[in-house]
């Protein structure tokens, strides 16, 4: 009997504070930026392909944490902190995102979004340059801290900043590590790639290949020649739209930032508290049950006197009594938990629904440019194959409407 109340006792007093305060320190990392002015030879324009957002075609929220609003609204949001990291850098010449591969730049970044509910990140990237070397492919992770999203911190940080950090640092670490001339050609070669794609009739001989795939320059087109100054000057052009497509990513990142950071954070709160209620409750169970089971197995009715049954059955009852309330507790910490989840959808929801798609307004023709920037830009590739074939110039203007979101459909 006196070993059950010290063990009770001892058991009351562990599930007491089972419940532990887990403490974490985001990971910080060094960005690399430029101390000295770079030739502007040798700084390369970087396009970056808004990332995959990896939902599976059977996607069971319950099971795989992706609520799909949120991760394709993410698809768009990552790229383009990744372009203000970059272009922060002062390390490269201009960063854009870019609606796909076919807007042809030097450095090509592919990304896919394995994971991201606010307190993991993990991201699969994919670096290439404009003749097609591949650069590097790379997993990026890291764990977000109560910190990461404290009113105090640095706005401009990210609360994923360190991921974003390190690929920017391995992007310019593999540059560096490549001869100046190799990097002049890459700049040829997606000029090159742009006047083939616009009249390849005239310049398809100008690339070769090398036994690796990797484009080489053949030779160069005479830079007194009047068609290379008309492919320039359209290849300028053709950057304005992609420009003018970055202003929408700009709106949609800035638009977003508060409602998305607000999710992250009660999504990471909401996924500990999960965690921390789960391992609670499976404590408190295992307790329960042990005291409940031992408190049965009190004598109550032997031939001691009168007094000495009388504290068995009262510290039998107490036991029965707290081990059916430990086993009742663990239970609501589970339902507490399946609530956690509730408010994580409910959350998406609403984020989801402040993130709509936004319509762009281009000579007279409405496009959503979600699920729609890469036909945009291919249907503007088109027009500006039509003129050169044409041989009209490029004379027509390009109006882009202010974006708006789009309105809510309707049954």
């Amino acid at each position: 009997m006196i070993r059950l109340f010290i063990t009770t006792t001892a058991l009351w007093t562990l599930t007491a504070g089972c419940a532990v305060q887990e403490i974490v320190i985001a990971e910080e990392t060094q960005l690399v930026v430029a101390t000295t002015s770079i030739d502007e030879a040798l700084l390369l324009d970087v396009g970056i392909v808004e990332f995959d957002p990896r939902i599976p075609e059977d996607n069971d929220v319950g099971k795989t944490g992706i609520y799909e609003d949120i991760r394709r609204a993410e698809a768009k949001y990552l790229p383009y902190h990744l372009k203000t990291t970059l272009q922060g850098t002062g390390n490269w010449g201009a960063v854009r995102v870019i609606p796909s591969a076919k807007a042809f730049t030097d450095i090509i970044v592919h990304g896919a979004i394995e994971k991201s509910d606010g307190e993991y990140v993990e991201l699969e990237v994919v670096v290439s340059d404009a003749a097609g070397r591949h650069w590097f492919t790379r997993t990026y992770e890291t764990q977000t801290g109560l910190s990461s999203y404290s009113k105090r911190r640095d706005r401009s940080r990210d609360p994923y900043q360190k991921v974003f950090n390190d690929l920017a640092n391995d992007i310019y670490a593999y540059a560096t590590a490549m001869e100046s001339q190799q990097l002049k050609q890459i700049r040829q070669v997606s000029e090159l790639q742009f006047f083939a794609d616009m009249a390849p009739t005239v310049y398809n001989g100008y690339l070769g290949a090398d036994e690796d795939g990797v484009a080489t320059v053949v030779r160069l087109p005479a830079e007194n020649d009047p068609s290379v100054a008309r492919m320039r000057q359209i290849r300028e052009r053709d950057r304005l739209v992609v420009d003018t497509l970055n202003e929408h990513y700009a709106n949609f990142y800035y638009g977003i930032a508060i409602p998305y950071n607000s999710w992250r954070k009660t999504s990471r709160a909401e996924t500990v508290k999960y965690r921390q209620e789960k391992r609670s409750a499976a404590l408190q169970a295992v307790v329960g049950v042990v005291v409940l089971a031992g408190s049965t197995q009190i004598d109550t009715s032997g031939s001691s006197s009168n007094n000495t049954n009388n504290i068995n059955r009262a510290l039998q009852y107490q036991g029965i009594t707290r081990g059916l309330n430990t086993v009742f507790a663990a239970l609501q910490r589970n339902r507490e938990a399946g609530l956690h989840l509730d408010a994580i959808a409910e959350l998406s929801e609403s984020f989801g629904n402040e993130a709509a798609p936004m319509v762009v307004n281009i000579e007279g023709q409405e496009r959503r440019l979600t699920g729609t920037a890469e036909a945009q830009y291919e249907s503007w590739r088109q027009l500006l194959r039509e003129i050169h074939e044409a041989e009209t110039g490029f004379t027509s203007t390009v109006e882009v409407g202010a974006p708006a979101r789009a309105p809510e459909p309707t049954s």
